[in-house]
């Protein structure tokens, strides 16, 4: 008898109540982190976003309207962006500028290029006066019904809070 008393370890009991502990915390921790991951992926569509806003303000410095993607030479660096962005449209005959999206590639769309997503406008859409433009992103953070969207105009308004919100 003493031979079992001098034995060191933990019960079944001790052990489940551990893994139902462990199980608790999982629980709510993984939504948490599914949350804040989605909102670091919201960080791209606001750099890009600004960085149309740079290209634009500088095309219209030098040619006093504003143009499309082609026009003021703004392109994404890699091809891993998980949303599509749009600016306003231009006659690619003439180049004169005015006008909402054409949605053609490369001249005033740059699609998104990891999963599937929208070939929907976004709540706000892109469009170019000569006055002012407007360029819009919009994704699926999480593959459901909402789209992520975001816009920005030539007063950089719009890049603090997303236009509808996809997390």
């Amino acid at each position: 008898m003493l031979k079992f008393r001098d034995q060191k370890g933990f019960t079944l009991i001790e052990l489940m109540i551990v893994v139902a502990i462990i199980g608790i915390l999982a629980a709510i921790a993984i939504p948490n982190f599914l949350k804040y991951q989605a909102k670091s992926r919201q960080s791209e569509a606001k750099t890009n976003l600004g960085g149309i806003f740079v290209a634009e303000t500088s095309y219209f410095g030098e040619r006093n309207n504003y143009g499309n993607f082609q026009q003021v030479g703004y392109a994404l660096a890699g091809s891993a962006n998980r949303y599509t962005y749009r600016s306003g449209g231009a006659d690619p005959g003439t180049g004169a500028n005015g006008g909402a999206t054409t949605n053609t590639n490369a001249v005033d769309r740059i699609p998104q290029g990891v999963g599937v997503c929208c070939d929907a406008e976004g709540a706000v859409p892109a469009n170019n006066t000569s006055q002012g433009f407007t360029a819009s992103a919009a994704g699926n953070l999480d593959q459901d019904a909402v789209l992520d969207q975001w816009h920005v105009n030539d007063i950089k308004q719009n890049l603090q809070i997303a236009d509808s919100n996809d997390v």
